[in-house]
């Protein structure tokens, strides 16, 4: 999993570099590209931001890697299980899903633990389970809102502080000084608003994908482990056999 936290970083260091282009062919200006990136700066905020928005892209591409169908629910492991349990082989099914990571293996898996204690302990194990389960997963993608809430506070932060940096500007000037001087207090203010947006929206956004996502695969879950133990549903035989 490691490995593909790299995959944002290098895209981003690509996008950079591709908008950064523009500045590079610049002759005779003496602005490179990290300049031409950064400015007016956004100085220490404006860079954390950056960082933030890498390490952002970086966790939303690990989500929808490791929270989706497959993973959740896999059709090979369901195909398998059913297999098992037409041919009423539970012991391999219990041991089957007790190895699988998927949620549809941890939910099943723990109802079929309380087989003993009857179907309707079998469902509470399963529910309490899925429950158990979609927490984690909620807790997991809980960051994404944290980043979302808190870069736009940071940026409205760099913006008083670029404020702050315009008008010491004009206080050391005794009058209004050239817009050229003002121009790196104000770059500042922009420059973070700018960044606190662009880290904040996709955050914001993937968040509330990734919860519609969750309940949806879990729930799904859910239905197919209920249905794969309604063989021990009382009366069950008796209906299929009538």
């Amino acid at each position: 999993m490691r490995r593909r936290l790299w995959i944002p970083v290098l895209l981003t260091v690509g996008t950079v570099l591709y908008w950064a282009s523009p500045a590079m062919a610049q002759e005779g200006e003496g602005v490179n590209a990290f300049e031409w990136f950064i400015w007016p700066g956004g100085g220490p905020i404006g860079i954390l931001l950056i960082l933030i928005d890498v390490a952002s892209w970086a966790i939303i591409i690990e989500h929808f890697i490791s929270i989706r169908r497959g993973t959740v629910l896999p059709e090979p492991v369901r195909g398998q299980v059913d297999q098992l349990v037409e041919g009423r082989q539970y012991r391999d099914v219990i041991e089957y899903t007790s190895g699988e990571p998927s949620l549809f293996s941890y939910i099943l898996h723990q109802g079929l633990t309380e087989a003993a204690h009857g179907y309707a302990a079998m469902e509470r194990a399963m529910e309490e389970a899925a429950e158990e389960r979609t927490t984690k997963l909620l807790r997991k993608i809980e960051l994404l809102n944290i980043i979302g809430n808190i870069a736009p506070m940071l940026g409205l932060l760099g913006t008083v502080f670029g404020m702050i940096l315009v008008f010491s500007d004009i206080v050391e000037a005794g009058q209004m000084p050239d817009p050229r001087v003002l121009a790196g207090g104000v770059g500042v203010a922009l420059v973070t608003t700018f960044w606190g947006l662009v880290v904040a929206i996709p955050a914001l956004a993937v968040y509330a994908t990734m919860r519609n996502r969750i309940d949806a695969l879990t729930s799904e879950a859910m239905t197919a482990a209920q249905a794969t133990i309604s063989t021990f549903r009382p009366g069950a035989k008796k209906s299929n056999g009538g």
